[in-house]
């Protein structure tokens, strides 16, 4: 209870972690804002709105596959005939989307979008490929908006190997590629909006499409009142501050804010950081989470990550850097304050499956929360564009709207209640405790092995040539080259 009073007083202390220009391009009041969680969600959100537009929809993904189905229970048109319909019936709406130049290439499994296909030759769907990128680079951010009336933001492109239930049954049939073949568990996020803040994010994806094609548009009025039936608004009325990664052609005009206020909200922690991330190689918050787990009152800290590293170079290096960041940690850790774990799913034989943890999220105390397309890697620093929303409590139950997203997901990865992980952690004042309460499951959270006393806590050699923070500006020349090329290759404008 002490405890409680002193951190209700530091909070009322306590600056603004947003902050205009440091660490976010604008901040705006949102009508109303909702939590999605998992890709299912998600898609069964968008086939009830896109329907609804009347004269704008816009795309901005790092993989884009029409192949798949928004709803596997009604199989009924692919994304790709689905989206063509939309435009047949209305004949005042434009489709554009807008798509990472190497996003079908390095996924493997929509490489059709480079060929003629019946959804997309039509003149109101504008299919484009984004190479206006650094060298290495990638177009990661994952947007649709509605006629600047309700905009998704989040870590869920509209591609395969995405599709999942809260559940994150071992077998469940659904969960198939558009060529049959299963695909693990994957846990995911994305946010939806409305009001102001969804226009801001539909002047990010025009600009988005103007610097990657050179058409200019200008925003769109509707008077449409679009909401998801599926989603419960979680905050009404409330400020949503857009914070971006953008490698610029000089230091200078790149922006860094995303990562930046993820280091602002970490420093700011006073009693519980809750973190999903699908890497944790990012050396750039080791000595701020290490001051924390020293103090002898600093917050806990729960990391929610994906266990499993996929082909050579992530598996060494990726891998490698996430095991020697939390060995770092650990070695910090001289109160028992952090938790590093990845959640598993029972399968029948009794042993477990790895559920592979997409989403980009951080949530501070009961007052902070930040959620996107932001890793915690060094690409996602300043390499690849990338795109986050952030809310601070400011406003009447705002706070606890915050609180109830992250018992949400832990009650999630433990199947628990939110109720059981909201009195867990009202009584122990710990999420690491009541993680040790909870978790007695077949499905459940892991601790991630890592042996402490030995080894290197240091990035490993060869990082920077790896997962690069910053572009190669000396190969601009050459990026632009490519790009040439890639046009003449696919026979698309980028």
């Amino acid at each position: 209870m002490k405890r409680d009073r002193e951190f209700m007083l530091q909070a009322e202390d306590r600056s603004s972690i947003i902050n205009i220009e440091s660490n976010a391009w604008r901040s705006d009041p949102a009508e109303k804002v909702g939590f999605i969680i998992d890709a299912a969600e998600y898609y069964r959100s968008l086939r009830e709105i896109l329907p609804k537009a009347k004269s704008a929809i816009w795309i901005i993904a790092w993989d884009f596959n029409p192949d798949i189905y928004l709803d596997p229970e009604r199989p009924d048109a692919t994304l790709g005939a689905f989206l063509r319909a939309l435009v047949d019936d209305n004949a005042d709406l434009e489709i554009r989307i807008l798509v990472w130049a190497m996003g079908p290439i390095y996924s493997g499994k929509s490489l059709r979008l480079f060929r003629e296909n019946t959804w997309s030759n039509h003149p109101r769907i504008h299919l484009r490929f984004d190479g206006k990128h650094p060298l290495r680079g990638s177009h990661h951010q994952k947007i649709v908006v509605v006629d600047d009336t309700i905009s998704f933001l989040g870590g869920i492109d509209l591609t395969s190997r995405r599709w999942d239930t809260q559940a994150h049954d071992f077998d469940n049939p659904l969960r198939v590629s558009p060529d049959g073949e299963p695909f693990d568990p994957v846990h995911d996020l994305q946010s939806v909006v409305t009001g102001s803040s969804a226009v801001s994010i539909g002047d990010l994806a025009r600009k988005r499409w103007e610097r990657a094609t050179g058409e200019k548009h200008e925003r769109v009025t509707a008077d449409n009142d679009l909401w998801p039936s599926n989603i419960e608004p979680a905050l009404v009325g409330c400020e949503v501050a857009l914070s971006l990664t953008e490698p610029g052609p000089t230091k200078r005009k790149s922006k860094k804010q995303a990562m930046q206020l993820t280091i602002d909200a970490l420093r700011s922690a006073r009693r519980h950081i809750y973190m999903e991330t699908q890497y944790f190689a990012f050396f750039g918050i080791a000595d701020c989470m290490s001051e924390r787990l020293r103090d002898p009152d600093g917050p806990d800290i729960v990391v929610v990550l994906t266990r499993a590293s996929h082909g050579f170079l992530e598996k060494v290096v990726m891998g490698g850097n996430r095991d020697r960041l939390i060995r770092r940690l650990k070695r910090a850790d001289i109160h028992g304050r952090l938790r590093v774990v990845y959640p598993v799913v029972p399968k029948p034989d009794g042993t477990e499956q790895d559920v592979l943890i997409h989403s980009k999220l951080l949530v501070v105390d009961d007052s902070f929360v930040r959620l996107g397309s932001s890793n915690l890697n060094n690409r996602s620093e300043g390499m690849d564009t990338e795109a986050d929303i952030a809310i601070e409590s400011t406003s009447e139950g705002c706070g606890a709207s915050i609180t109830s997203l992250r018992n949400r997901l832990m009650a999630e990865h433990l199947d628990a209640s939110e109720e059981a992980v909201a009195e867990a952690i009202a009584r122990t004042h710990s999420l690491t405790k009541t993680i040790d309460e909870l978790n007695t499951g077949p499905r459940g959270l892991r601790d991630m092995q890592v042996r402490v006393d030995m080894g290197e806590i240091e990035p490993i050699w060869g990082t920077d040539l790896v997962d690069p923070a910053k572009p190669f500006r000396l190969f601009q020349r050459l990026r632009k080259g490519l790009d040439a090329a890639a046009t003449r290759l696919f026979g698309i404008f980028i």
